[in-house]
């Protein structure tokens, strides 16, 4: 009885999650970890189709039932007619992974108007427009997940754009969590710090740093002296979904091995 218990708690049979930027990356681990779980997942992507459809291919051998949903999160009708279909198609709609951000690596001061609009569109423009319209079909027991950034919270050269309107997520996680929490829907973020990414490899070599060494600086000023995996972040995300978590709402959760709470003279 206490093992189908467990299973029951950790189960997302039945449900449907949709995740932004789900083809690749992190995105990719979370849609994987979800239909470990027994969700239908339905993944964003918005030009690389060859590797959309690989992802699919991975995602539909646990989960049959799961889709592609393309779309430019920069245009709002996009984003959401992206989450109708998805509800349409899939006939409901319970988790929403807000994944998906890009940005130009500049400082602040040479930042332009098309690089502050592009970013806030894509990142926090879709995050409300997302939650807002899948607030319409989202019933209690929903889940709504924001991926975070260390530059939400921490200085990252290059990263005040982005940095701001990570931020932002994180401050409209809280509001929306207390919008939608008398409908027994929680809303949660996290920030996994530094992690194996594209952007995470632009950035290196934006800064002029071998990747493996980038890492590895990086690592050294964590108290596990490790960076976490995209399996591991999957892995939190994943739980935030599951019945187990259904008492867990307004939080951004910090998953990087201690990274940001390290003695910043540290050697």
């Amino acid at each position: 009885m206490e093992r189908a218990r467990g299973r029951e708690m950790s189960s997302l049979e039945g449900k449907v999650a949709l995740v932004t930027g789900g083809t690749r990356g992190l995105g990719r681990a979370i849609a994987l970890g979800l239909a470990k779980m027994g969700a239908a997942v339905a993944m964003n992507y918005r030009r690389d189709e060859a590797s959309a459809e690989r992802t699919l291919a991975e995602v539909r051998a646990l989960s049959p039932g799961s889709m592609l949903v393309r779309a430019d999160l920069e245009d709002e009708g996009q984003v959401r007619a992206m989450v109708a279909e998805t509800a349409r198609q899939l006939g409901s709609l319970d988790i929403l992974i807000a994944n998906a951000a890009a940005t130009a690596f500049r400082p602040l001061l040479e930042s332009r108007p098309h690089n502050l609009e592009r970013t806030f569109k894509l990142s926090v423009g879709a995050f409300v427009a997302a939650v807002q319209e899948t607030s319409k079909f989202m019933a209690a027991g929903g889940r709504v997940v924001m991926i975070s950034g260390i530059d939400a919270i921490r200085n990252l050269p290059g990263h005040g754009v982005l940095g701001g309107a990570k931020a932002a997520l994180e401050s409209m996680v809280r509001d929306f969590a207390f919008e939608l929490g008398p409908r027994g829907i929680t809303v949660n973020g996290v920030n996994p710090g530094f992690f194996d990414s594209d952007s995470s490899r632009m950035y290196a070599e934006h800064v002029g740093i071998p990747y493996d060494e980038f890492n590895a600086r990086a690592a050294a000023r964590s108290a596990l002296k490790r960076l976490p995996t995209l399996e591991e972040i999957a892995a939190v995300v994943c739980f935030i979904c599951a019945p187990a978590a259904s008492c867990l709402t307004a939080q951004t959760i910090v998953l990087d091995g201690g990274l940001t709470l390290g003695f910043p003279l540290a050697s």
